[in-house]
């Protein structure tokens, strides 16, 4: 993906935001990000919910899916907060950075 380390942080934001509204496992969110843009590959996701869920925003569990297991992620109340925080953020940025935004 071109600009992905610029970007890497939006996947994050994405990732917790839908985390928190529901629960979710990697391949939906492959094909939820490549909805908005986002060519993410499995070897750039899991790796990403796995420092996420390391660092205390996500937790997982396991979950028979047919013959296989799949890991099922959720926000935590860290991860949650942080996603409050993070739109306070994202909505003081936007003023500044698209054009013809209001700045109030």
């Amino acid at each position: 993906m071109e600009h992905q380390e610029l970007l890497a942080g939006f996947i994050r934001l994405h990732v917790l935001h839908h985390a928190a509204e529901r629960d979710l496992y990697g391949q939906w969110m492959i094909e939820e990000l490549a909805h908005h843009g986002y060519r993410v590959s499995p070897g750039t996701l899991y790796p990403l919910l796995h420092g996420m869920e390391r660092k205390g925003y996500l937790e997982s569990r396991i979950e028979r899916a047919g013959r296989s297991q799949r890991r099922i992620y959720k926000a935590t109340p860290y991860g949650i907060e942080a996603l409050a925080m993070a739109q306070d953020k994202i909505r003081e940025l936007f003023r500044e950075v698209v054009p013809g935004n209001s700045s109030t």
